[in-house]
């Protein structure tokens, strides 16, 4: 190694050095010494090939709520959101990155996970942790904010799996499963997307067939998240004499019931998502749930889903916000910062005016769901529209960062990865603009072609 070389050397450690000492405290981007214990080694590391920017393993603070909203939640929402927030950051933000690009679901983080006491989403009405229906949309908006990929994976448990059998399930299979679930002891998965069948999802061809003591299931199920390790499914399958459709609980470790991860994802690659394949697959009489007697009770699950996923891209949007915010104040070119920048302003603004907006309509879609006036069309509306606006925000904020913007150590590559797939999941943009049209005006073009 040269003198040139050594020189260099000691010029960026002293860079460092003196940044740590001097950075401000009053602007969210204060010296690593102030980030979580837990955070502090991997915040060191990422610091020598980062002299100048914090990574994300050190959330940054929330800036996002310009408009004040933290106002219009009741005493027990902002408990849940802060709550939940203070969890992501000092337990899931240090480590999440790591298991993201290894494609791994975090299992050691699910006794912190408990710590939010979110598990039961929704399940207010049938066990204690329960939590109302803003405070769950709240935790999901945090745990967005952080890593998609958690809040997927208990929305997933929580709000498809557990609230279905909230809702539909027996009084037994009620008193054995919510508690165990609400408190993560039981993970479930909710299966209801096939292979052949993505946005029509009613043309399923999941096959129940009545034998005796029971019903056996055959076919295919593709893209369940948790599928690889719950330990209870939600099988919804056709019923061979009666044509409609019903639901199962199929626990793992059945015979006949085989999963298989699907690799190679972009986006959400802490979610275990897997194809189901069901081969004479038989479960007694008590496995049914007795409350679905057609695929109008799985419309009212993906109605309240539905609104969940519009509330992500309200959290992802937030989490790329606050990053490039502190970001652009910490670093510096062309011997200022970036934040003083006009182009990069321009952007920050713009960013900062989707989340209001997304933040906004998700609430006002919350508040018609519990006074009984949602419909289809307006909750399909706003998961569209919402994740178009984030769509936008992510990549603004992939922009701001130049090339820091393509790794994952500054979080804002990866959210903008994950957004990818709430675009198209819960129904497609196309799909959800398509439910909202035919709504307005009483026309619809989803199967044009087969009128």
């Amino acid at each position: 190694m040269n003198d040139r070389a050594i020189e260099r050397i000691r010029l960026v450690s002293g860079h460092v050095a003196s940044r740590g000492a001097s950075a401000s405290e009053d602007d969210g981007c204060g010296p690593l010494a102030a980030a979580p214990a837990s955070s502090l080694m991997a915040s060191a590391l990422g610091a020598s090939n980062f002299p100048q920017c914090s990574t994300a393993a050190a959330f940054p603070e929330a800036k996002h709520d310009t408009l004040f909203f933290d106002d219009f939640l009741q005493p027990e929402e902002k408990a849940v959101r802060h709550r939940v927030r203070a969890v992501m950051e000092r337990e899931v933000a240090p480590v999440i990155a790591g298991y993201w690009e290894r494609a791994e679901f975090p299992f050691q983080l699910v006794p912190k996970l408990r710590e939010m006491n979110v598990g039961g989403l929704f399940f207010k009405d049938h066990c204690s942790t329960g939590v109302s229906l803003m405070s769950g949309f709240m935790a999901v908006v945090e745990m967005a904010r952080v890593d998609t990929s958690i809040s997927t994976f208990l929305m997933v448990h929580g709000m498809l799996a557990g609230i279905t059998i909230a809702l539909f399930g027996s009084e037994e299979q009620k008193r054995e499963l919510v508690p165990k679930m609400s408190n993560l002891d039981l993970i479930g998965c909710w299966a209801l997307t096939e292979p052949d069948q993505g946005s029509d999802a009613s043309a399923l061809t999941t096959m129940a067939t009545r034998v005796p003591g029971g019903w056996q299931l055959n076919g295919r199920k593709r893209w369940i998240g948790n599928a690889t390790f719950a330990d209870v499914a939600v099988i919804w399958a056709r019923n061979a004499e009666s044509g409609q459709v019903n639901a199962f609980l199929v626990r793992k470790g059945t015979p006949g019931y085989h999963t298989k991860k699907i690799e190679n994802k972009i986006a959400l690659r802490c979610v275990q998502n897997a194809d189901i394949h069901l081969d004479n697959v038989f479960v007694p009489d008590s496995a049914r749930l007795p409350g679905v007697h057609s695929f109008r009770e799985t419309g009212k699950i993906l109605a309240i889903s539905r609104i969940a996923v519009g509330w992500q891209p309200v959290g992802i949007a937030a989490g790329v916000y606050d990053m490039c915010l502190r970001y652009l104040k910490q670093r510096r070119q062309f011997g200022t910062q970036l934040a003083s920048f006009q182009l990069a302003q321009e952007k920050l603004s713009r960013m900062l005016g989707n989340i209001q907006a997304m933040w906004l309509m998700s609430w006002r879609l919350t508040k018609l769901q519990e006074e009984g006036r949602m419909t289809h069309g307006t909750a399909s509306m706003v998961k569209a529209w919402n994740t178009l606006r984030c769509r936008e925000t992510v990549a603004l904020g992939r922009e701001l960062l130049g090339g820091n913007g393509i790794v994952t150590d500054f979080h804002v590559a990866k959210a903008f990865c994950d957004l990818e797939a709430i675009y198209t999941y819960e129904g497609t943009y196309d799909i959800n603009a398509l439910v909202a049209a035919r709504e307005a005006t009483g026309i619809s073009a989803v199967k044009a072609a087969a009128r």
